[in-house]
């Protein structure tokens, strides 16, 4: 038992590992909660939060007169040293656990407590001189210290997915004005419509993504509001008078973020819709991604025998048994992950509203899936803009001749010809093979110089008059 100290808690005595900085009551939870295999420690930003929180909660009491100096100063050193990511793998254990967080809370207290205890010459487990619950978590409890870690968790991590998002932006935007010329059919229905151009579209999917980056940064500032100073269930027990207004203060001074403190602390405890609201700005990007996905996968479809508009950069070989075959693997791959997403917001969804009276004890897998699919999508964003999108091609001779053997550009006659007439020369040109060009010529419906100039494809790109 030489490699293990000795400590206790309510349930008794556990041996834990000698040099870890955690103690009992991380160790009860490594033992108890083997579950999804995603520690904590595979969130950094988590981590960070926690130290910010535990900082921030260390400076007010030390202002309120509740911590000497000399212990202040080295929880704060310590804090300082797990934002710079120092002992981040003293964080082992799972992210899904039952107990409302106090796992994750009690982890956080452990290492810091411990490490301070080194900086003070002691031993690790000497609680006496420094202990996770009557100095780290001074004035506090997991109800309102876990979720304010959280929350400074997940704005770190949106900035990490609004960058990814604002690249493959780009990417797409790069990508329109290379194809701006590209003359193309545009589709509704999966049916021939109008001609646009490929720049066009690309632009489009521009567009629709950069939309979200305003949702996803509005719907993060709803984390900036914490209920720090509530302790367990808002009313502000074991804390001292103050400390709610001068914690959120100290907590935005230390990570920079518009911090404050929720206007009534009984109901910010319990409450979780920021973290739906949030969750559904992640789903209605994956939707959206996921819809981008499927399009170029229509369009790369073929190569032969499909739309065959663009390339898609080959990967890999697309089967065991087709030779030459590729198959269009990060449109697939990024797909899947907005089905994890969409699946997870639904996971959100329900351990918010499983909350009972004054806490919601179903933020763990909550917090996770959020989480979880940040990181998903941070990952997706990347592979999707550096393996597929910056190396799309164009088959420009494919798209102009669809465009011009197409039924689709009799809509451009409508206010010449009118819609009747319209109609019967595209069934027309639907039963004999006969291009739509030729029929209006044999009717006699226009002149050749004024068909030609209604039928230039860059004629039908934009809103013009008669």
């Amino acid at each position: 038992m030489e490699n293990f100290r000795q400590e206790s808690d309510l349930l008794g005595e556990l041996n834990v590992p000698i040099g870890a900085y955690y103690g009992v009551q991380t160790q009860r939870a490594i033992d108890n909660f083997k579950i999804s295999g995603q520690l904590l420690s595979s969130y950094p930003e988590f981590i960070k939060g926690l130290a910010f929180v535990k900082k921030a909660a260390a400076k007010t009491n030390y202002e309120l007169g509740l911590l000497d100096q000399d212990l202040y100063f080295k929880i704060a050193e310590t804090c300082d040293e797990l934002i710079g990511g120092l002992f981040h793998s003293e964080f082992p254990i799972d992210m899904i656990q039952g107990g409302a967080g106090t796992s994750i809370n009690m982890n956080a207290n452990e290492v810091i407590a411990n490490r301070v205890l080194e900086k003070l010459g002691k031993n690790k487990g000497e609680y006496e001189f420094c202990s996770p619950n009557d100095h780290i978590n001074l004035s506090q409890s997991t109800n309102d210290a876990y979720p304010t870690a959280i929350k400074m968790g997940l704005l770190q991590m949106n900035e990490t997915l609004v960058k990814k998002l604002q690249s493959i932006v780009e990417a797409f935007r790069d990508k329109g004005k290379e194809f701006q010329d590209v003359i193309k059919m545009g589709r509704t229905q999966l049916q021939d419509a109008v001609p646009m151009t490929m720049g066009q579209e690309f632009e489009a999917f521009a567009a629709t993504l950069e939309e979200d980056i305003s949702k996803l940064n509005n719907n993060a500032n709803l984390f900036v509001e914490v209920n720090m100073g509530a302790t367990a269930i808002g009313t502000g027990i074991n804390a001292p008078i103050g400390y709610a207004i001068l914690c959120a203060k100290n907590l935005a001074e230390i990570t920079g973020y518009p911090v404050v403190s929720a206007p009534n602390l009984v109901e910010a405890t319990p409450d979780t819709g920021s973290y739906v609201i949030y969750s559904s700005a992640m789903k209605r990007l994956a939707v959206k991604l996921s819809k981008i996905c499927n399009d170029l996968r229509l369009l790369s479809s073929g190569p032969r025998a499909g739309l065959s508009e663009i390339n898609l950069p080959p990967m890999q070989p697309g089967s065991s048994i087709m030779p030459g075959k590729v198959n269009p693997v990060i449109p697939e791959v990024v797909n899947q992950v907005c089905f994890k997403v969409i699946g997870n917001d639904l996971t959100v969804t329900f351990a918010a509203e499983a909350g009972q009276l004054q806490l919601n004890v179903m933020e763990p897998v909550l917090s996770h899936a959020i989480m979880e699919n940040i990181h998903f999508l941070c990952n997706a964003l990347d592979t999707l803009r550096d393996k597929c999108v910056v190396g799309i091609t164009a088959n420009k001779d494919v798209c102009l001749n669809m465009v011009k053997h197409s039924i689709g550009i009799v809509t451009a006659l409508n206010p010449y010809i009118g819609y009747k007439q319209s109609t019967k020369i595209a069934k027309e040109a639907l039963e004999t093979g006969k291009s739509v060009y030729n029929l209006v010529l044999e009717h006699g419906l226009l002149s050749q110089e004024s068909l030609d100039e209604i039928l230039d494809p860059k004629n039908m790109l934009k809103p013009h008059n008669k």
